[in-house]
């Protein structure tokens, strides 16, 4: 029953994962990057590996994602395409 939870967890990885590069919007791209890292965080976490969850969720899903939402927020568009 728990192999149906890793396998939902990694197939939400591989698709965010996907659509993180396909995606046009920088912002929305960070996002669905937030959204990956977390889920690696899950999956770490249910293979027992608390340490990496922890690090990959306060590292990967925390503070990457707050720093490049900043990031790109304080920057211009030159086109509105």
């Amino acid at each position: 029953m728990i192999w149906i939870l890793d396998l939902m967890i990694l197939i939400l990885v591989v698709v965010c994962a996907l659509v993180a590069i396909n995606v046009k919007d920088l912002l929305s791209a960070t996002i669905i990057f937030g959204v990956y890292s977390f889920a690696m965080c899950l999956l770490w976490a249910e293979m027992g590996a608390v340490d990496v969850a922890f690090t990959e969720a306060t590292v990967g899903a925390g503070i990457s994602t707050i720093l490049f939402v900043a990031a790109i927020l304080h920057t211009s568009r030159r086109s509105k395409d």
